[in-house]
Parts: C-alpha cells; structure tokens; sequence
C-alpha cells in the first residue's frame, strides 16, 4: 500500500528523472509529472517511466514530430502528453 510519503517519493524521483538535456523536453515533462502523474493507471505510470528511459534525441524527434516512435506504448504516451500541451 502506497502512503502519501511514499507517492510524493516517487512523484520525486521522477522529476529528477524529467530532468533532461533539452529544455524543450523539460517543459513537456515536468509539467506533466505535477498535472497528469497521480491521474494515469498504474499501466500507464510504467509506460511513462519507461519513455524516460529513452534517450534524449529520440524524446525530442518524437514529441517534436521528426520521427515516430516505433513501439506502440511509447508511441501513444508521446501523442497522450502533446495533447495535454495543445489544449
């Protein structure tokens, strides 16, 4: 069982995470960690946690629309967080 210290750990651990190389990157992430994180599915929670994983040049092909990410799951988390952003 998750306790509210525990959430805010990870919620955390995963700005630090958010923090990139790229500002262009930083702002669609870190934004999304305070607005968006408590609100997904666990399912969800993992898929993010694994697109930050990524490196930084392909984050930035992808959400900024060069390249499309392969993989279905990271694919939909891109096109999920740049929706939120072109409300």
């Amino acid at each position: 069982m998750l306790t509210v210290g525990s959430v805010e750990k990870d919620k955390s651990r995963l700005k630090w995470a958010c923090r990139r190389g790229m500002l262009e990157l930083d702002v669609l992430f870190m934004p999304f960690v305070d607005e968006a994180w408590e609100h997904l599915s666990d399912e969800n929670k993992a898929i993010f946690e694994r697109l930050l994983v990524c490196q930084d040049p392909e984050l930035f092909a992808w959400f900024m629309g060069h390249e499309e990410c392969k993989d279905a799951e990271l694919n939909s988390m891109v096109q999920f967080i740049l929706g939120r952003v072109k409300v």
